[in-house]
């Protein structure tokens, strides 16, 4: 199976990483003999990256994960671990959280990193991620908080999610990134023109990228005629390349050269099996821009 570098020097990743945040609490509130199905199901189709956050499951997700790695400890050594951390939500184990926030303070990300590690059942985080920009960030604290933590064995390589351009070069610029997990999607098309996929591109960076499916299917945005045309596009291309609607949103995605992983938000093995599919097939230049006038419901100017 082919596999991706994230920094194209340093991680290497999967084609597909798999998400956790509807697993647990937030979604299908697998019981323990569930988790540890999906996980081995995930781990046998090649798919060795997992993608968590702090918060998920009103932070109850990791220590459900941690519960498989605690029963089959083996497991830890075929896996990579990404997590997030940076935003505090009020939750029954979070009660100091008046109100949501963003903390890229150094005790809240150390704080973090620890909750991670005794919740997740190991001794390190393969990628840490600062998972919302916090307006009040100190570049310089970050840099100093994640070299100790990278000294410490603690975690191995870091990155943000949801910044601007800016927000990432000003944290890059003072510690190497290895990734930016954003939303892209044939529904949200923004980081295909706003710089973000120039950027990663122009360094070397392979971005992630979360809800590549825009939410689960696509969803129609024009008048009669523009949803008309873009069923059209779908049912020609689907044909074409023998791929489902999802598979094709995944292709679109894959096919641009800054090396997008998309980040899979399923509770379902089939579907992982069935992304997977798309790694044979290649999207012609001009089908890739058929979808993407498709999403705009309009013609490129």
């Amino acid at each position: 199976m082919r596999q991706t570098s994230l920094s194209r020097k340093t991680i290497t990743f999967s084609p597909f990483i798999v998400g956790t945040m509807r697993l647990g609490k937030w979604g299908e509130n697998f019981n323990s003999k569930q988790w540890i199905e999906f996980v081995e199901k995930s781990l046998e189709l090649g798919l060795k990256d997992f993608d968590h956050a702090d918060i998920y499951g009103d932070y109850t997700t990791e220590a459900d994960f941690g519960n498989v790695l605690k029963e089959k400890p083996h497991l830890r050594d075929e896996m990579q671990i990404t997590t997030k951390c940076g935003i505090k939500m009020p939750a029954e184990n979070r009660p100091a959280n008046r109100i949501k926030s963003y903390d890229s303070s150094e005790k809240h990300i150390i704080q973090s990193v620890e909750n991670s590690l005794r919740d997740l059942q190991t001794d390190y985080i393969d990628v840490l991620l600062l998972h919302r920009p916090d307006f009040l960030m100190n570049p310089n604290e970050i840099a100093e908080t994640f070299e100790k933590l990278k000294d410490d064995g603690k975690v191995k390589y870091f990155g943000v999610s949801n910044f601007s351009t800016s927000q990432f070069e000003m944290i890059n610029s003072v510690f190497p990134l290895v990734t930016h997990q954003i939303e892209a999607s044939l529904n949200h098309l923004e980081p295909f023109e706003d710089g973000t996929l120039d950027q990663l591109l122009m360094k070397n960076i392979c971005p992630t990228v979360w809800s590549p499916l825009g939410g689960g299917h696509y969803r129609h945005k024009g008048n009669s005629k523009a949803d008309q045309k873009q069923d059209e596009t779908f049912r020609k291309l689907s044909e074409k390349y023998e791929l489902n609607n999802a598979q094709l949103m995944l292709l679109f995605l894959k096919r641009h050269p800054s090396g997008i992983i998309p980040v899979l938000g399923t509770s379902k093995t089939e579907r992982l099996e069935e992304a997977l599919k798309v790694e044979s097939k290649t999207l012609e230049k001009e089908d890739w821009y058929a979808l993407y006038s498709a999403a705009k419901g309009e013609e490129l100017p």
